[in-house]
This record gives structure tokens, sequence and C-alpha cells, in this order.
């Protein structure tokens, strides 16, 4: 019997996260009235860079989308709330939050999170 071939892990560009002196920043996209608050995997944007899907309830206005991504970004990640803040892209789908903390601890809740997600990637979103 022959083992079967294991993908190999993926590179750290890969990734929708960075991992920094202050915590983690991660790229994702996200579907504001999403109906349910939730990760769902990871896609590749057409232009090449990797991005964390998420899925929130609350409408885009009044910030309230915004909120909804940091609090679930900081629940995904092990983080209390108030470390997680938007930091690009406030009013479009695709943004930029970075997590204060110990990335590599808040890296690894994270991909965590995102092995139980099950949809896995996407190209070309």
């Amino acid at each position: 019997m022959t083992a079967e071939p294991t993908a190999p892990a993926d590179p750290p560009a890969a990734r929708p996260w960075t991992i920094g002196l202050s915590g983690l920043t991660v790229r994702l996209r996200v579907t504001p009235r999403g109906g349910a608050d939730a990760i769902e995997g990871t896609a590749t944007l057409s232009d090449g860079r990797p991005v964390l899907l998420a899925r929130v309830r609350a409408l885009p206005a009044e910030g309230a989308a915004n909120a909804a991504v940091e609090a679930l970004l900081a629940a995904a990640a092990g983080a209390p709330k108030r470390a997680a803040r938007v930091t690009a892209g406030k009013t479009q789908r695709t943004k930029t939050v970075e997590i204060d903390g110990d990335g590599t601890a808040l890296a690894a809740a994270l991909a965590a999170t995102l092995a139980t997600a099950g949809t896995g990637r996407r190209k070309g979103v």
C-alpha cells in the first residue's frame, strides 16, 4: 500500500493575514446583510490577493457592518471585541482589519476557525 500524497501547507503569502509586532492584519471580503455572522472560507481576488470570506447580518449603514465584522473577527481569533478595528475599506466590501495581541496566537486561533468553516477556497472573486 502506498500513502496518499498530502497537499503542501499553504505558504504564508497565500494566507489572508499577516503577523506583525502588534498583532494580526487580516484582509477580507465581506457580504453585509448575509443572513448570519460567519466566516465562510478563503478566496483569491482577481488581482491575486488572498482574502478571508465573511458574512454579517448587519446592514452596511452607519458603521453597523464594520462593527459586526470587528466583533466576528475578534471572536474567531479569540480576542476581545475592542482588539479588532477596520483600518482600510470602511465603505467597501474588501476590508483590512487589525487585531491587537499576540499575532502568532491570533493567527493560530483564526486558522482553527477557518478549518471548521467548511467551504474551502474560491478563485477570482
